[in-house]
């Protein structure tokens, strides 16, 4: 039997910044309370940039079993853990410091590795092996939650727009050292990782990000790496908006709701656009 296609995205617009930043945490307290109930634990994985300061949120959440969560970081720069551009550094400042997530359950980069990088880029993608292989014998690892951001020109996690990493189709992280913006050395989890996935979230938030949003969700044949983090099925990808990101966007905003399958994405999806052929018609009466 051939896969079966990937679900549509689905596209979450918020007022403003502060309903998104409330909306996401309950949205990953709600994808914990999932992966808890039919794994027994909630593996995450955290991306860089502008994204932590959205996930302040989840501070002072009830009802999370922080002690089942295993976090892991899609990308980080080589540069000790307590630098401005640490992938680590921007979460703990912004909600691991405040949570009582287990530090032996946050899995860092080994600072003693930074001046080699393919050596630092193995070693974490061995911590993924040993994680996930105990419990997961598919070929990729399987979070249960990626957080990623949409970056400049179209980046996530630390995977640029003609960059040979993104046909790596063997390793689970691999590095580069010639990123284009920020620190140039970086590990990243690779394309395969990101899609297969039960669940990968963009956030995205401010008007200097309106122009990108609106190419990843209306012009996916441009094949920007947001564009490509399609989950394999059963996976589902959501996108986050505040509404000043969203202004240029035309994909058909779903109300938010808890969505947890394939045919409710669908279903979802269908609906929004119906909407929107619907006001458009009455727009051109």
């Amino acid at each position: 039997m051939p896969p079966q296609p990937p679900a549509p995205p689905v596209f979450y617009s918020f007022p403003d910044t502060d309903v998104l930043v409330d909306s996401l945490a309950n949205f990953v307290v709600k994808a914990q309370r999932d992966a808890v109930e039919k794994r027994g634990k909630f593996s995450i994985a955290l991306s860089r940039g502008s994204l932590a300061a959205n996930l302040k949120g989840l501070v002072g959440q009830e009802n999370v079993q922080w002690d089942k969560w295993e976090v892991f970081f899609c990308d980080e720069a080589a540069v000790p853990l307590d630098s401005e551009d640490s992938n680590y550094h921007s979460n703990i400042l912004s909600f691991l410091s405040d949570v009582p997530i287990p530090p032996n359950q946050i899995h860092t980069i080994d600072p003693s590795l930074l001046d080699d990088i393919e050596e630092l880029a193995d070693q974490y993608e061995k911590q993924l092996i040993d994680h996930f292989a105990k419990s997961n014998a598919a070929r990729y690892p399987t979070f249960d939650l990626m957080l990623l951001g949409i970056g400049r020109d179209g980046e996530t996690a630390s995977l640029f727009p003609g960059h040979e990493l993104l046909t790596e189709k063997d390793a689970w992280v691999s590095y580069l050292s010639d990123a284009p913006r920020g620190p140039k050395q970086r590990i990243t989890m690779t394309l395969p990782v990101l899609t297969h996935c039960y669940r990968a979230v963009f956030v995205v938030s401010g008007s200097e990000k309106a122009d990108m949003l609106h190419a990843v969700l209306d012009q996916p044949e441009e094949g920007l790496p947001c564009s490509r983090v399609r989950p394999a099925s059963p996976g589902l990808v959501f996108f986050f908006a505040d509404t000043a990101a969203a202004t240029r966007t035309k994909y058909p905003p779903t109300a938010f709701r808890w969505i947890d399958n394939e045919k409710e994405a669908e279903e979802a999806v269908a609906a929004a656009k119906a909407k929107a052929a619907r006001r458009a018609a009455e727009g051109e009466e």
